[in-house]
């Protein structure tokens, strides 16, 4: 994992001012009824507003029966998607349990011992970005607009990020993208997949090693921190960090020092860290896999994408640029038809932007977007698993999902190493692993190499 260089692109005004404007979203504002904290109130425009015992949450409640990060709520058109957080003792509207729901104003919503109102408060006018475009970000959505307006004035200070949504929606473009506005853009662009990480290894791939510190350590690593000194530190999928190393890293992040496994003395870094999820992490502080402290420290701003199937008005600009990118120069409409452009608005994207750029790769090489569109749908055969009958006993979950994993697992590493040509360190380099994890994979499936 070697450090990237991102430069400005001079060809991208985006990166040298922004315009904005505005655009008017509902608010949300909640009023405790009942529990030790009767009478507060917390109102939003446009964000989402959390509820729960911790600091940070807009709504904090003094009760005991709440969790820490208890149930979130966005405001919408009429009023507001109520998102229980895996709470310990659930959120209630009435006698119901309630995961994911819209709820119309004057609800009244159980968490713990206490209970609260929502209701829609003034529609705030929220700022938008004036263009499509921003260091690599592309979308036309208001959405996107108001991400790019919320990621420039980011970009300008030192705080750490964290940046969620579902896999595929451009997590790293964004990161890269903070980092190309920063005032750290000379400096390198250091990513560590921590979901990619053997995890005997994460210590030492973000801290760096000495001759000698453990067995196989023959010669002195510099860790991504060192790697990434005056510049940014992206440590994708950090959900996936061991437990035993989260305070490690909290340490490092509150101390701007770390040491290198083996060494004696502490060594300064001066990194901006910028980390992504998929998973939610409010909930993983509620059940105890991950540190609030942390999530504290890495969270200070958080940046949430959108999945591509809530903004389809994105779809065309982002088929354009990724034709662009591809060296694509006739009319866009030689490929996409309008109508073909108005059935992918409408498709699910599953995959989010990255099956977007595949489906455009494949009618690229197919001269056929309609082929290409189809063969990116999924089913129950092609996720791996598929529902036994009702006269069949179900697995159990574990059981299945380890299942399906053993094979995909095994279907990846065959084909890896059969482009790689039997190279193990190629293949490394290829999938974007440990070259130590494509060896234990290829030995855990019996798979030969020649290197």
């Amino acid at each position: 994992m070697k450090p990237r260089d991102v430069p400005e692109d001079p060809n991208d005004a985006s990166t040298r001012q922004i315009r904005r404007e505005s655009d008017p979203r509902p608010s949300l504002r909640l009023v405790v009824l009942e529990g030790p904290n009767r009478g507060a109130t917390a109102t939003r425009s446009n964000e989402t507003l959390t509820v729960g015992s911790a600091e940070r949450n807009a709504l904090k409640l003094d009760d005991p029966t709440v969790s820490r990060f208890h149930c979130e709520l966005t405001p919408v058109s009429g009023g507001a998607r109520l998102v229980d957080l895996r709470s310990t003792n659930g959120t209630f509207v009435g006698a119901v349990r309630v995961a994911d729901a819209i709820l119309a104003p004057g609800t009244v919503v159980r968490v713990g011992q206490s209970t609260f109102e929502l209701s829609n408060d003034s529609p705030a006018r929220v700022a938008l970005y004036q263009g499509e475009a921003l260091a690599g970000i592309v979308g036309r959505s208001t959405a996107m607009r108001a991400i790019m307006e919320q990621l420039h004035r980011v970009s300008a200070s030192t705080a750490s990020v964290l940046v969620t949504g579902e896999s595929g929606t451009g997590k790293e473009i964004v990161a890269e993208s903070i980092h190309r506005l920063s005032p750290r853009s000379s400096g390198p662009f250091v990513v560590v997949d921590c979901a990619a990480l053997v995890p005997t290894l994460v210590a030492s791939e973000l801290f760096g090693h000495e001759k000698g510190a453990f067995t196989g350590a023959d010669r002195q690593h510099i860790g991504a921190f060192e790697r990434a000194r005056g510049g940014t530190l992206f440590l994708d999928e950090i959900g996936e960090l061991p437990s035993q190393l989260q305070p490690a890293l909290l340490g490092a992040l509150e101390r701007r020092r770390i040491r290198r496994l083996g060494a004696r003395a502490d060594t300064e870094v001066d990194v901006r860290v910028v980390c992504a999820t998929n998973r939610d992490l409010r909930a993983n502080v509620n059940d105890g896999s991950f540190r609030l402290d942390l999530y504290y420290r890495i969270a200070v701003v958080t940046l949430a994408l959108p999945p591509l199937r809530e903004r389809p008005e994105d779809v065309p600009a982002l088929v354009e640029h990724f034709l662009r990118s591809m060296g694509y120069t006739a009319p866009l409409s030689e490929l996409f038809s309008p109508e073909v452009l108005a059935q992918m608005s409408a498709h699910r994207w599953r995959g989010n932007v990255r099956e977007l750029r595949n489906v455009i790769e494949a009618t690229v090489a197919f001269g056929d977007a309609h082929r290409a569109l189809a063969t990116s749908e999924p089913t129950e055969q092609s996720a791996g698993w598929t529902a036994p009958s009702a006269s069949d006993p179900l697995p159990k979950y574990k059981d299945a999902r380890a299942s399906v994993l053993h094979r995909f697992e095994r279907a990846y590493i065959e084909a890896l190493i059969e482009r790689a040509g039997g190279n193990v360190s190629q293949a490394a380099r290829l999938a974007g692993l440990d070259r130590g994890y494509v060896s234990d994979l290829l030995a855990r499936h019996q798979i030969e190499r020649s290197t």
